[in-house]
């Protein structure tokens, strides 16, 4: 079992940025793919990014190429994900999950990962 942390959601004017972190802690001995993922109200999950367990490779939806920028601290079991010049329709629930790196799949699915965290609650104002 994996345990997922998110912290760093908030209020934050328009144009603004935060920085999001998600802990492990558990069976983080294993290697995991992370993703990133939010949800409005009313609205489907959304996948934004995802990295490889290794770091190496990193994936970004369309709509958060550019502003958002992931990275992993393996020594620290942390997932960050930094979010710039944010906009009221950033507005969300956010979620950080879990994949092992044994799975097949797209980072893309929701389906693909094992591990979520509870969410944290980011809003953009204008």
């Amino acid at each position: 079992q994996v345990q997922l942390v998110e912290s760093g959601g908030g209020l934050v004017q328009a144009g603004g940025s935060l920085r999001l972190s998600c802990a492990a802690s558990g069976r983080t001995s294993n290697s995991y793919d992370m993703g990133w993922f939010r949800q409005a109200p009313g609205k489907e999950r959304e996948f934004l990014s995802a990295i490889s367990w290794s770091g190496g490779t990193t994936y970004y939806a369309e709509s958060v190429k550019g502003r958002f920028t992931i990275s992993r601290e393996n020594t620290k079991n942390t997932v960050y994900l930094r979010m710039n010049s944010l906009k009221r329709e950033d507005t969300a629930v956010y979620y950080c999950a879990a994949s092992s790196s044994r799975r097949v799949g797209s980072l893309y699915n929701g389906a693909r990962y094992d591990y979520w965290g509870q969410g944290t609650q980011v809003t953009v104002s204008s």
